[in-house]
């Protein structure tokens, strides 16, 4: 190219330059460049790029006092230029508003945002987006009726957005509005026939309110869709077991363990609903399985086997068990179950390599087997370690009882 590159900027880009690169360096105090710079500009431009300290040093270059006094009421007997001037200065006043809430909102402070989104509504701006940003704010902040209002403020143009039916119906839910927020969901389901997320709350309202046949039956109608996940699986049958409906909780999961029958989270769930239901066999098996796929559930299984009252398959399950701390705490405490105190006792120097009876509940039971078999000098030395006070209580009746042996050895023989 033989002439020089031309490069045509715009006089406000040019004042937006120089004005970052002041702001990178010295704050602006002449008037004249004040004068020169659009700060709102600026501002957008650094909020745009993430920039929010620099978007706030740009903002705080304005006074929205003065902004404030300049955005005078339009009046039919003003003078064309003066409107321009006042209609200008309200459009400034409010874009300074909306752009306070947004740096204010990306930084997590809510009510700030919230009060700055309210003084640009006051200041005549009416977006639906800015109602349904405030609806969201007061939402988080717990203030759900003003969630609700802005929500209905927002008028026709967000009743085509699935998020705005499950911000007003868990908004009424948490203010006791139980029939409203159920409505809510009925109308939603109308609206967005293919979205099954409101059928999926709908279920865990029901549970909430007990309604636990009704529940599951739209439970089950639910889940029949093909693009349910197990989440959806365990997440209602853990809901009706939390809330009681133990039954309706197995036929959910139960399902979902012949659909997904290699997921250990559904099957740790059924398990527990066969605890809460009494069969501690039935779950001790379904956590077995499970076991086989995810050996740290080993330890669990063990556990129940021995509180189904199957002590010995509980001990032929501890040895499966890879991680060893959890492995000999758990041995210690089984052979003490089977009185096999010698066994017991001999683990003395395996837990104190692993660092186990640093746990005074581990230390008391290594003391008491120790007692059982008559050594009663390592018992002591452990029991003189208790500190706790239940334990300290046990150790005395553990001493007085080495005592009764000491006088009279026909008593411990």
């Amino acid at each position: 190219m033989n002439g020089p590159m031309q490069i045509k900027t715009s006089s406000r880009s040019i004042s937006v330059l120089l004005l970052l690169c002041c702001l990178l360096v010295t704050p602006l105090s002449a008037q004249d460049q004040a004068d020169e710079v659009n700060y709102l500009d600026v501002a957008a431009l650094m909020l745009r790029d993430g920039n929010l300290d620099r978007a706030q040093r740009a903002l705080d270059n304005l006074d929205p006092d003065a902004l404030q006094a300049a955005a005078v009421p339009v009046s039919a007997d003003m003078k064309d230029k003066d409107r321009q001037a006042a209609e200008k200065a309200r459009s400034e006043l409010g874009r300074y508003w909306v752009l306070r809430g947004t740096i204010s909102q990306r930084l997590g402070q809510l009510e700030p945002a919230r009060d700055a989104f309210n003084q640009a509504l006051a200041a005549g701006r009416d977006e639906s987006s800015l109602y349904l940003t405030l609806a969201q704010i007061n939402f988080s902040l717990q203030d759900y009726q003003a969630a609700i209002d802005a929500v209905a403020r927002a008028g026709a143009a967000v009743e085509r957005i699935a998020s705005v039916y499950h911000l007003k119906a868990q908004a009424n839910w948490l203010l006791g509005k139980q029939v409203e927020a159920l409505a809510i969901l009925d109308q939603a389901e109308r609206i967005f026939t293919a979205d099954r997320s409101f059928t999926r709350r709908k279920v865990f309202y029901l549970i909430e309110l007990q309604l636990y046949q009704q529940a599951a039956s739209l439970g089950r109608s639910y889940l029949d869709n093909d693009d349910v996940s197990v989440d959806d699986y365990i997440a209602i049958g853990n809901a009706l077991r939390q809330s009681g409906a133990v039954d309706e909780a197995l036929g959910f999961l139960e399902a979902a363990q012949l659909k997904y029958p290699e997921n250990t989270d559904v099957s740790k769930v059924l398990a527990h609903s066969y605890i809460d239901a009494g069969k501690l066999h039935a779950a001790a098996d379904i956590i077995y399985q499970a076991a086989l796929l995810d050996n740290s559930l080993m330890a669990e299984a063990s556990e129940l086997y021995r509180r189904a009252g199957q002590v010995y398959r509980a001990l032929t399950l501890n040895s499966e068990i890879r991680d060893q701390k959890t492995k000999l705490k758990q041995r210690l405490a089984l052979y003490i179950q089977l009185l096999r105190y010698e066994q017991a006792a001999g683990m003395e120097n395996d837990l104190q390599r692993l660092g186990l009876l640093s746990n005074e509940d581990i230390r008391y039971a290594v003391a008491y087997a120790l007692f059982k078999i008559g050594d009663f000098a390592a018992a002591e030395t452990h029991l003189s370690l208790l500190t706790r006070s239940d334990l300290f209580r046990k150790a005395i009746e553990v001493r007085r009882a080495m005592q009764e042996c000491a006088d009279d050895p026909w008593k411990c023989a």
